[in-house]
């Protein structure tokens, strides 16, 4: 393919939202790489309006929950733009009872679950049900270490905490009793499998969120639940996916607890991502990642500091030499495929219609206005300090990611800052997260 035939490349990206992809991880790309910013409030004309005159043909990047609506309507308006993932494929990203009814529609092993907009059958649903229940936020993609999700053990427990929180919809899983105390998480590319761990519950702890002081480890992830993540992303018809998968301890059966396009994964995992999109965009012109099965048990040994600073990683397909060398084979199955395209009948129908990101309640209100970010999206309203804060609160800042967290944290702990301001001198963090993150502090 010469390179006038290539596709014009947009990195998609919104203020005050962590960018997954940046133009590093497209190497060796030769055309100029667009970048597109969403600005939140009245911003769709305008940006529909920058991808046509950019001439972008493929449009990169994860959607965050409270703009999938308003994108569904970007992307009807540009019909000749492909977004990567597609819109169809996001749909999960959007909130907890999109997983179920995705799950449902695919007929992908999950929890039982009971989803209720009517507060009154919801609460006669708890009078009667069988205790413990896992009660989730319904919207967003992630529950911020954990801290928008609850076990109750009783009726009056779980009135307690919705009476509380004023969860709507009140989204109400089984609680699975959980192998080894912990489940597992599985990232995929072009349905691969390329990376798998368990993460372990901390001491007296249910939350298997390493946040809340579980553990993790890279060992022994089971064939099951690599085979249920790999039948999710196929269904989702996702070019990376990721599943969060519990395996039963009585029947060993794997069950998945969250799926979506929008995952933390090293940077690395981020290159691999992009190579196998220029793969595909190249219709084979570049090459194709290979990432031997079960490669995370060797990458696990590495010093997590290590692998956060590991780019552009390169696996090579075992060749036997002449002399008679035997085969060493792969560990699976799983070959790394091309996506099929999307449809709008993928999607699986909503149980109430989809609100407009105006109408969200404030407390996940995510859709600022670039020139008035006056909310924190998700923190509660009392400010935190910045010498004591844990995690968990951390956490709970809008577009913080896991990896940025403990970054932080690290840095704390090891008494390198003294205040906030001290991030100032550090890149791993943007200008405009400092700013949006500051107003959260003393």
């Amino acid at each position: 393919m010469s390179k006038r035939c290539l596709p014009k490349i947009g990195l998609l990206y919104l203020d005050y939202v962590l960018r997954f992809f940046d133009r590093s991880n497209f190497k060796g790309w030769p055309d100029t790489i667009e970048t597109v910013t969403y600005h939140w409030g009245n911003d769709k004309t305008r940006f529909i309006n920058e991808v046509r005159r950019k001439n972008i043909d493929v449009l990169i990047g994860n959607i965050p929950a409270t703009a999938y609506e308003t994108f569904k309507e970007i992307a009807s308006a540009l019909p000749g733009v492909r977004f990567i993932p597609s819109i169809e494929t996001q749909f999960s990203n959007k909130s907890k009872e999109n997983v179920t009814l995705f799950c449902q529609k695919y007929q992908l092993q999950d929890p039982h679950t009971e989803i209720f907009y009517d507060t009154a059958k919801g609460y006669e649903y708890l009078k009667t049900a069988r205790y413990p229940k896992i009660i989730k936020r319904s919207y967003g993609p992630s529950n911020y270490g954990g801290y928008f999700v609850h076990k109750v053990d009783s009726y009056a427990e779980a009135k307690t905490l919705f009476d509380a929180k004023k969860y709507v919809p009140m989204y109400i899983q089984d609680a699975i009793k959980l192998k080894d105390s912990g489940d597992i998480r599985v990232m995929l590319i072009g349905h691969k499998p390329v990376c798998a761990f368990w993460r372990y519950s901390g001491a007296g702890e249910w939350i298997t969120n390493t946040s809340q002081g579980g553990s993790m480890s890279y060992d022994n992830v089971p064939m099951n639940a690599l085979e249920l993540a790999v039948k999710a992303s196929k269904a989702a018809k996702a070019e990376y996916w990721a599943c969060d998968i519990a395996i039963d301890e009585e029947t060993l059966e794997p069950y998945i607890l969250e799926c979506a396009t929008a995952f933390a994964a090293f940077p690395y995992i981020r290159d691999w991502i992009c190579q196998y999109i220029m793969w595909d965009l190249s219709e084979g012109r570049f090459r194709l990642p290979h990432i031997p099965l079960y490669s995370w048990e060797e990458l696990g040994k590495m010093d997590a500091s290590v692998l956060r600073t590991l780019r552009h990683l390169y696996f090579a397909k075992y060749e036997p030499s002449a002399d008679g060398a035997y085969w060493l084979a792969d560990k699976g199955d799983f070959d790394m495929e091309l996506t099929e395209s999307s449809y709008p009948d993928d999607v699986p129908k909503p149980i109430a219609p989809p609100k407009k990101e105006e109408e969200l309640p404030a407390v996940v209100q995510e859709a600022f206005d670039a020139s008035d970010a006056h909310s924190s999206g998700f923190r509660e309203s009392e400010l935190f300090d910045f010498h004591t804060v844990t995690l968990t609160e951390l956490l709970s800042l809008y577009g913080m990611e896991e990896a940025v967290a403990l970054k932080i944290k690290e840095l704390l702990d090891a008494h390198t800052i003294a205040s906030f301001e001290d991030l100032k001198e550090y890149d791993f963090i943007s200008k405009q997260q400092y700013a949006q993150w500051k107003k959260s502090f003393k």
